[in-house]
């Protein structure tokens, strides 16, 4: 009785593993969801000021176009933010099964649903490296609006 209980702790450690770091990748996602919606908060609050304003000059046109520009960006690195959240949690979901599943059959001593929890496992694993591209493509993303931002302060001086 002793090994079938240590046989079901090894067999939902691996699944369990993932399970945490898939709560660490979440994590930070959510913050960087937090931060990106608040970016982009703040960019309406400077675009509202500007609208109004008496008299709008060539510079707050400027930055208007700029703010549009970043907004645009800030958009498409907010759904990549919550696709990658969504592959993340779909991965959690999947290593949850995987592991309900090794329990199951280690205690009902049925190995024909080893494929199941295999394939349940792998769909996981792949859920992850979904997530990973999209926050890997979110951080270039990061980065061009960054530089549209800098390209505003540095401008040459005719």
């Amino acid at each position: 009785m002793e090994t079938s209980i240590v046989q079901l702790i090894q067999g939902m450690l691996a699944p369990g593993v993932m399970i945490s770091a898939c709560g660490l990748l979440l994590l930070g996602m959510n913050s960087k969801y937090s931060l990106v919606v608040n970016r982009i908060r703040l960019m309406n609050e400077e675009k509202r000021k500007i609208f109004h304003q008496e008299r709008i000059d060539e510079i707050d046109s400027n930055r208007l176009s700029n703010i549009e520009l970043q907004i645009s960006h800030l958009i498409e690195r907010i759904s990549l933010v919550r696709n990658a959240v969504f592959s993340y949690s779909l991965a959690v979901a999947l290593f949850i099964v995987s592991s309900v599943l090794i329990g199951v059959t280690i205690k009902k001593n049925t190995p024909a649903f080893d494929w199941l929890i295999v394939a349940f496992f792998y769909a996981g694993m792949f859920a992850v490296f979904v997530g990973i591209i999209f926050a890997a493509i979110e951080v270039w993303k990061g980065y061009r609006i960054v530089k549209i931002e800098i390209s505003e302060v540095y401008k040459p001086v005719d």
